[in-house]
């Protein structure tokens, strides 16, 4: 399927998305939501795809939303939009399948809550992050708000919130943000090679690993112990489970099915 904003290729059961409006700097608007909707509902169910990255192209991540598009809107069209821009990015968080975000420059607003609903996070030496909402009398809508503070603590959160500051990989890493840092020439190699270390491992488990942290984190301790229980016993009536201890009692290297 082709895209207009989005160059979607797969090698290796690794799919890549790149966010392609560089003259924009890849801002999202409604069109980009709309697409990436799309290409994530495909992910879910496609035999093909072990893993996803997402990055963007030229010297941008997502430096946005398309900031006409916003001006354009009234209170209702504004919590419409918010409200959409959720719906995607918890169905990219939600993807049972891991999702790797390589930041490749600026992941400002909609860019950094992008990469807040990926799983994993690794950018270049040269990206910049930050939520700079309230310079434009707004505040994040798409995430920002709940996922960054649960990512790295409610105080720093605020302060990224409240001052609009950008921040750069190194502070990024330092507090939590991102999980690595690469130099520009090798952001994708380190990214893909993340994803195809994670794409070896039993699909069923990976995605109970995710249901898990993600149905588990808000709970307490108890009700999401129970939760942790369920879905590691729901996988004894797998072939991958299976087949994973067989291989490991058998000192070979699993082939797993995902059944």
């Amino acid at each position: 399927m082709s895209y207009e904003f989005l160059n979607v290729e797969v090698v290796d059961r690794i799919a890549t998305v790149t966010i392609n409006r560089p003259d924009k700097l890849n801002a999202l608007n409604a069109h980009v939501f709309d697409e990436l909707d799309g290409v994530f509902t495909a992910f879910t169910t496609d035999p093909l795809v072990a893993a996803v990255i997402v990055t963007g192209a030229g010297r941008a991540f997502v430096a946005g939303a398309d900031i006409a598009e916003i001006a354009a809107l009234d209170v209702a069209g504004l919590e419409r939009l918010s409200a959409r821009g959720q719906s995607v990015f918890n169905k990219i968080e939600r993807l049972p399948k891991p999702v790797i975000a390589a930041v490749n420059g600026f992941a400002l607003g909609g860019g950094c809550e992008l990469a807040l609903a990926c799983h994993i996070r690794v950018a270049s030496e040269h990206a910049k992050f930050g939520l700079p909402e309230v310079k434009l009398g707004l505040i994040p809508g798409y995430g920002g708000t709940q996922r960054l503070p649960r990512l790295i603590g409610r105080a720093r959160a605020l302060r990224m919130i409240l001052s609009g500051e950008q921040i750069d990989a190194t502070v990024a890493q330092a507090v939590g943000l991102i999980d690595e840092v690469a130099t520009a020439t090798t952001l994708r190699d380190v990214a893909r090679s993340i994803a195809l270390q994670v794409s070896k491992n039993a699909p069923l488990a990976m995605a109970r690993a995710i249901g898990a942290v993600n149905d588990g984190y808000d709970r307490p301790i108890d009700d999401a112990l129970a939760l942790e229980a369920r879905l590691f016993g729901s996988l004894g009536a797998t072939k991958d489970m299976a087949e994973g201890t067989a291989a490991f009692l058998g000192k070979r290297a699993a082939q797993f099915t995902g059944e």
